[in-house]
């Protein structure tokens, strides 16, 4: 495995509570933080609690979120409640020095051996051209598959030659912090906000410590003219006029991200399989980033393992099941990345999103309900 982040461990620890011997790499140190929208949708939700690992979020001190408040442009705000479901009783989302430890340490637990620190420089392949192991900077490593859940600009991607089988046009540069919101729950509505002015949408997200991420999002072009933070806090004050968050106490400095546009990948080929961003990555207003790493997590998995056992069609099954879920997703996300939209032409690109997250979770519902008969 190469990379330790969301998709990277979930993979992992899947693969070794299924009995595969599991070498899990990582350049990084442990516990780093990365850039993210932190926002586990419902599918991702109902992961980690079939897991067995929902509870170690709760326990970090990620805040339940129970409903959903949206902002549309010269519209009322609409706030909808997260509906109860079979291991899902409410959203969360949690910090990733938070989400990403857990699952390393559950790797681990699994019997992952992991190697933080450690660079991939290549892929080793045998005389027919199959892939059989990576060069990293301590040495040469073999491996009957190497799986990359390297992000998107992937170094196994590109040295395993994957096929680009689709891409999008736009990308969103977002600008977020964290501020204290604790004091000022109750106003805030104590959910998640999403927020829509004219080409410009922004976020209030709880992650947990009484601090939520607060985010800026637009073509890169004006959010570069977003210099400072008055300017910034004025585009949240357009989009939310009076809510706590325009004038709440910053406690993180912030963090940025320029945007690159959407891609999906081949998901395998011989000797390899690509995760998470590495194969299929989709603008940040998608919201669904870790929750589309934490089902192909599972979907690779269940693929490598049965390819392992000898069934050589399980990994191009998997490709051909994630294409067809990840094609909407990238679609109607470039399309929001375009900000092209003015007023309330937003809310049929939401509801669209909206129908491609519940597809996931209707697949997801399966997967569980066949484990349990398998139990």
């Amino acid at each position: 495995m190469v990379g330790a982040r969301v998709a990277g461990a979930s993979t992992a620890m899947l693969l070794a509570r299924a009995g595969a011997r599991v070498l899990l790499l990582d350049r990084g140190r442990r516990g780093a933080d990365m850039v993210s929208t932190h926002a586990l949708m419902r599918a991702g939700v109902l992961q980690l609690s079939r897991w067995g690992l929902l509870e170690r979020v709760v326990a970090a001190g990620t805040p339940a979120i129970t409903s959903t408040t949206f902002r549309y442009p010269g519209e009322a705000p609409v706030t909808v409640a997260i509906r109860p479901s079979p291991g899902v009783e409410a959203l969360y989302a949690p910090r990733r020095t938070v989400l990403d430890a857990i699952l390393v340490d559950a790797a681990v637990e699994a019997g992952v051996e992991v190697r933080h620190a450690t660079a991939v420089t290549g892929l080793l392949r045998d005389d027919t051209g199959r892939v059989r192991g990576v060069r990293t900077s301590g040495g040469d490593l073999a491996a009957r598959y190497v799986v990359g859940a390297d992000g998107v600009r992937s170094l196994v991607a590109a040295e395993a030659g994957a096929a680009l089988l689709a891409a999008g046009r736009h990308r969103s540069a977002v600008r977020y912090t964290y501020v204290d919101l604790d004091a000022d729950a109750d106003a805030a509505g104590g959910g998640t906000q999403w927020l829509y002015g004219d080409g410009v949408a922004g976020g209030v997200i709880p992650t947990g410590g009484g601090a939520s991420c607060v985010f800026v999002s637009s073509t890169p072009a004006r959010l570069g003219r977003m210099r400072s933070e008055d300017q910034w806090r004025a585009a949240l004050s357009e989009m939310a006029p009076g809510h706590p968050a325009v004038d709440a106490r910053r406690v993180d400095r912030f963090h940025g991200w320029s945007g690159l546009p959407g891609v999906l990948r081949q998901a395998s080929g011989p000797g390899w399989v690509l995760v998470g961003d590495a194969g299929f990555y989709k603008d940040p207003m998608s919201t669904h980033g870790i929750t589309d790493a934490l089902r192909d997590a599972e979907l690779a998995a269940n693929a490598v393992v049965a390819a392992l056992a000898g069934d050589h069609s399980a990994l191009p099954a998997f490709g051909h099941l994630r294409d067809e879920l990840a094609r909407p997703m990238l679609d109607v996300s470039d399309r929001i990345a375009s900000y092209s939209w003015r007023g309330a032409g937003v809310v049929p690109l939401v509801k669209e999103l909206s129908v491609a997250m519940a597809d996931e979770v209707v697949l997801l519902e399966g997967l569980a309900a066949v484990a349990e008969g398998a139990a």
